[in-house]
């Protein structure tokens, strides 16, 4: 008997035992009432209800409105996964910066890359027409006889149809991909993936928001004072 038999007859067998086991041992004893008047009641603590006041309000808030008025842009890779990220991103400012309009958007790649991407599908669809239908269709391109590549790549037609998808979809994901993860805030960049080859931190992407949000804030203060 192999392993596969003898895990088929041993399973029910297995069980099978377990329940008469089971059957006949006897159930627990029951605690006595006895033993119930001598253990003391529980005691029961009350402790006050705490209602966050203002303070602990603000304090877990973030930085009160100090983000009203301003919009944070989030443009990142969306064929990339990096959707996680921006989400967190968005969350944490959020948080911190009450008021803030966070927005999210998928960072386009270079139009040449975007060309390339529309032509791979085509590429696909054109390899595997001729490995299905290549006797036919070279006579109406001008050739009395397919070429010998055709034969070798009809005579292996499923390798060669599923090699071409395969290659096909991981080239068109390669140039969809920009590996992008810029954020600006008010129109202007304060960080970009692009330039600095990695993702900013939680910390360090608060700290040039509201640097950012601040200088915005000083600028329109003065226009204002300048206009009276």
């Amino acid at each position: 008997m192999d392993r596969t038999q003898l895990l088929l007859v041993g399973l029910p067998l297995f069980l099978f035992i377990s329940d008469l086991f089971q059957l006949f041992t006897p159930p627990p004893q029951k605690p006595s009432s006895s033993d119930h008047h001598h253990q003391p009641p529980p005691v029961i603590q009350k402790q006050p209800l705490e209602f966050p006041t203002t303070t602990t309000t603000r304090k877990t808030g973030g930085i009160g409105a100090v983000g009203l008025g301003n919009t944070v842009s989030i443009d990142f890779c969306s064929s990339c996964s990096y959707r996680g990220t921006a989400v967190t991103m968005k969350n944490m400012l959020d948080n911190q910066f009450l008021g803030v309009h966070v927005a999210l958007a998928n960072y386009p790649p270079p139009l040449p890359k975007r060309l390339l991407g529309k032509v791979v599908p085509v590429f696909q669809f054109g390899i595997i027409g001729l490995v299905m239908a290549g006797e036919q269709i070279f006579p109406r391109l001008g050739f009395a006889v397919p070429p010998p590549w055709f034969y070798q790549l009809r005579a292996n037609r499923f390798g060669t149809m599923a090699t071409t998808w395969l290659l096909g979809n991981f080239f068109q994901s390669m140039l969809q991909s920009s590996g992008a993860f810029e954020v600006y805030v008010n129109g202007e960049l304060v960080f970009s993936k692009l330039k600095e080859n990695r993702f900013p931190g939680e910390i360090e992407l608060k700290d040039l928001v509201g640097r950012r949000i601040a200088k915005s804030r000083v600028v329109d203060g003065l226009g204002a004072s300048s206009l009276l």
